[in-house]
């Protein structure tokens, strides 16, 4: 779960600003606070407003860019590829620096890093308990303070090892993706707290931007074919789809009309997932659906189909190209809202009303928060549509704000900073700009490009 994300000097924002899942002090709808890991409890959900440019999809493309840097490797030497804030001389000449303060396995961690385009500068893990926080691993250049992993590691081939990997860790590369890419796991005795931060960060949280089914595909867990199958029809009843059925046609892989380095790609990250269910992937090409699954340590492939009865009472297949768009993105959503309902999931996703109708995206919100009473996940949402607004479906510390301010950098903030009644409508404040989250639009009579009337 994430407890509270930070931000400073990386696109669009120039100060350090904080976006947290921490319930304020209201006690309405106590069911959207999760059961509480040593003290902690934190929010199911949370929907971040904003106008254009102001800076919603930097702030999960922040979160997502950690994620990568902590997860993917990178070749010595190579320059961190990034965005700073451009508009401010010391932003430009200073580091950058995101942090995340996260939940798992019984666990609370506050895990960041400073760095810039040639190397990471800090780097820093500690465990968070009520009464102190316990130092994992404090990284300062390339001087470590590793006592603590020292001290419950007792051979001195491990702690010689662990020393090793640290002086190892190249200037542009984050030390915990050193561990996940050296197998230090296998040659100690206990670094379980990196293990878990870095399971957190490769199997619980997982970032969704609105091209991902297309270029990196949309991954879930993945029980048996049939339960999938009969979850997708319910859902695609419930949301009045008009589709009867649903199935999964095998097809070898040359006619899967994906780029092999695409597929390559997509398959060895569903093989060396840590997880202990099957892994599957939903992957796109113009709106025809493919489903790469692992069984029994193989790939396999299979087309999605749509099953509609005809006045005759035959049963015919469709290919998803021939659904609407807005069947699609549903399709899209079933096996993730599910995997939400597995719980300890993370799912933070851009833009994920395109192409659905107002009612669904809320319905979709509702569902979630109404099913996982029990159960520890998060949805959170970068999102223009305002029917969100309303604290029928949201708590105020629910709902966030992005503002784009007069040097052009993006501050948060939360509808828990505002005075305002449970029953109040907030939608129609919002739209006249009493949150600051709404474009500032020019006056008409300076586009003298237009014709006159």
């Amino acid at each position: 779960m994430l407890i509270r994300f930070y931000v400073e000097n990386f696109s669009s924002f120039r100060t350090r600003q904080s976006f947290s899942m921490i319930p304020g002090k209201g006690t309405l709808k106590s069911n959207h606070k999760t059961t509480p890991v040593k003290g902690i409890s934190v929010l199911k959900a949370a929907v971040v407003f904003g106008a254009n440019a102001s800076g919603k999809s930097n702030l999960i493309k922040a979160i997502n860019f950690g994620k990568k840097l902590v997860l993917e490797d990178i070749k010595p030497g190579q320059k961190i590829d990034y965005s700073k804030f451009r508009l401010n001389e010391l932003s430009i000449a200073g580091n950058s620096r995101l942090e995340y303060e996260l939940q798992h396995n019984g666990k609370n961690y506050a895990y960041g890093f400073v760095f810039n385009k040639d190397g990471i500068v800090e780097e820093w893990l500690y465990e968070v308990t009520k009464k102190s926080d316990k130092k994992i691993f404090v990284r300062n250049g390339s001087s470590f303070d590793l006592s603590y992993l020292i001290s419950i590691n007792k051979r001195k081939e491990e702690k010689q090892f662990i020393n090793f990997i640290a002086k190892g860790t190249p200037d542009n590369k984050l030390f915990l993706n050193e561990i996940r890419h050296r197998k230090v796991k296998e040659n100690v005795t206990d670094i379980s707290d990196i293990t878990n931060v870095l399971d957190w960060f490769l199997n619980s949280l997982k970032v969704i931007l609105p091209e991902d089914k297309y270029n990196v595909g949309l991954r879930f867990e993945l029980k048996d074919d049939e339960k999938l199958l009969k979850s997708f029809e319910q859902f695609l009843e419930y949301f009045d789809t008009g589709i009867d059925g649903v199935c999964l046609e095998p097809i070898s892989v040359e006619k899967v009309d994906i780029p092999d380095f695409l597929l390559k790609r997509i398959s060895d990250d569903l093989l060396n997932a840590n997880s202990k269910e099957k892994r599957a992937a939903i992957l796109s090409d113009n709106n025809t659906t493919y489903f790469i699954s692992i069984i029994n340590n193989e790939v396999g492939y299979h087309k999605f189909m749509t099953k509609h009865i005809i006045d005759s009472g035959k049963e015919v297949l469709f290919d998803t190209s021939e659904e609407s768009d807005g069947t699609n993105r549903i399709i899209d959503f079933i096996p993730l809202l599910m995997d939400l309902l597995q719980g300890d999931n993370v799912f933070i996703i851009d833009e994920m009303e395109r192409s659905l109708h107002p009612n669904l995206i809320y319905d979709l919100i509702d569902l979630f928060l109404a099913k996982s009473i029990n159960v520890n996940s998060q949805m959170i949402l970068a999102s223009h549509e305002s029917s969100l607004l309303t604290q029928k479906l949201l708590r105020k510390d629910e709902i966030w704000f992005t503002v784009k301010e007069t040097d052009g950098s993006t501050t948060i903030h939360s509808l828990e900073e505002y005075n305002i009644r449970f029953d109040k409508k907030i939608r129609k404040d919002y739209l006249l700009g009493r949150f600051k989250a709404i474009p500032k639009l020019g006056n008409r009579n300076n586009l003298t490009v237009l014709p006159n009337q």
